[in-house]
């Protein structure tokens, strides 16, 4: 079954980053005509007519027809699917991030925001066990995936079978991990593959053998659980750190 040349993002947060990413092609927008006078609206409307892409103010029903959501604020733009770069090159970065087995993709959006924010821009995602790129989750990304590299074209292991050959060192995130993220140093790693399993299936056993280092987050709580995404931001805003010149 062949792709869709189309899809619909949906949210004024995402709409707004896709037209000003510009990485991919904006056909047409979608928005309510009961909230012209939304202060946010008006600003994406101004970045549209700038960019001089089509818009249609329509009811608030047709918006939830095209993006199968009534949380899309009132904002609908019809774009090209998400383009994702070549693997290759990302290896050329020092900071890499690793999904494994993320199912969810509100916990897929969730850490890509988060890796936006500290550095982890060069992302691996697996061709199978981790969805692709859709709208939901450029929507729960808050349109932090059009500015990064995203490539999805190996599995997890090879993905990490070429960083151990390009001199990375592995780190995956595990509840039973042998290291704190308290005990790393900052400085103390020149190249660093992250790594972030599910809440249903973590990091795959291939991938924690090979890591020369299984972190845990440090708790104190009685119920031991952080979501997925939670623990993704924690364990990336600490080993950011560890990456020597990771300014």
């Amino acid at each position: 079954m062949s792709k869709p040349s189309r899809e619909y993002i949906y949210g004024i947060n995402p709409c707004f980053e896709v037209v000003r990413a510009g990485r991919r092609k904006v056909y047409e927008a979608y928005l309510n005509q009961a909230t012209r006078n939304n202060p946010r609206l008006k600003k994406l409307v101004t970045l549209l007519e700038r960019e001089e892409i089509p818009v249609n103010w329509v009811e608030k029903g047709r918006l939830i027809d095209l993006s199968k959501s009534r949380e899309n604020q009132g904002a609908v733009i019809k774009a090209a699917p998400y383009w994702y770069v070549d693997y290759e090159p990302l290896y050329a970065d020092s900071r890499l991030l690793l999904l494994d087995n993320v199912e969810d993709p509100h916990n897929v959006g969730g850490i890509l925001r988060s890796a936006e924010i500290f550095g982890f821009n060069s992302v691996f995602l697996p061709t199978k066990g981790v969805p692709e790129i859709y709208p939901s989750i450029v929507k729960v990304s808050a349109g932090a995936s059009e500015f990064m590299q995203i490539a999805r074209a190996r599995s997890a292991n090879q993905y990490v079978k070429r960083a151990l050959e390009e001199g990375f060192t592995i780190a995956a995130l595990d509840a039973k991990g042998t290291t704190s993220l308290d005990d790393i140093q900052p400085g103390s790693i020149d190249k660093l593959l992250l790594v972030i399993g599910g809440e249903d299936k973590s990091v795959g056993q291939f991938i924690l053998n090979e890591a020369q280092i299984v972190l845990r987050i440090p708790q104190v709580g009685r119920i031991n659980s952080l979501n997925a995404s939670v623990a993704a931001g924690i364990a990336m805003h600490s080993m950011a750190k560890a990456v020597k010149n990771h300014g």
